[in-house]
């Protein structure tokens, strides 16, 4: 193997490893490596929520929106049979 191979055959070993160390969370540290705790993320969930509770609103608006007996309706009809 001349000096070459060598160093291409290096620098690719490297870079898999660190591939490899990206995919499953190790993280270089001052004094040896951890493992990144890959939790659930809190900013997530919390808009997770509100698009789950945006969701629901909207859903109760288009049933208002689409349902023909409403009270609103009703109320509609009271006022023009004021007039």
């Amino acid at each position: 193997m001349n000096p070459f191979e060598m160093v291409v055959a290096i620098v690719a070993i490297t870079a898999i490893a660190s591939v490899i160390r990206a995919k499953y969370g190790v993280l270089r540290r001052d004094k040896g490596e951890a493992f990144a705790h890959r939790g659930p993320d809190p900013e997530a969930e919390r808009l997770r929520a509100e698009v789950k509770a945006l969701k629901e609103r909207v859903a109760v608006l288009e049933r208002l929106a689409t349902d023909s007996s409403t009270a609103l309706e009703r109320e509609f009809d009271k006022l023009k049979d004021r007039d």
